[in-house]
């Protein structure tokens, strides 16, 4: 269970990180709100997970989680650029989230 709250809670990072974006310096009502609640539950679920997982292992999985999310909407959504050398970068990342996991 201490894992899916985990994933949970690296969603609800990607889902601040996002909505701060949008929150244009907190000038924006709802983004901000949206903000604050994702940052709330973000740790909630993170502190959760933290009963049973070790904090080196969670919080490395939880901030790429974060790291991979962000990066996709910022892509996708935002239609930021990305190069090759960040792709093999945000690889890298993903590949270190999967090694904690399964070590």
């Amino acid at each position: 269970m201490e894992w899916i709250y985990l994933i949970v809670a690296g969603l609800f990072e990607v889902t601040w990180a996002v909505g701060l974006k949008l929150t244009e310096g907190f000038s924006k009502i709802f983004p901000s709100i949206v903000t604050i609640a994702g940052m709330i539950l973000s740790f909630v679920f993170l502190s959760l997970a933290l009963k049973k997982l070790p904090l080196s292992i969670a919080y490395a999985i939880w901030t790429g989680i974060g790291t991979m999310g962000t990066v996709i909407f910022g892509v996708y959504f935002f239609h930021e650029s990305i190069s090759l050398p960040h792709l093999i970068c945000v690889g890298l990342i993903l590949t270190g989230i999967i090694g904690l996991r399964i070590l």
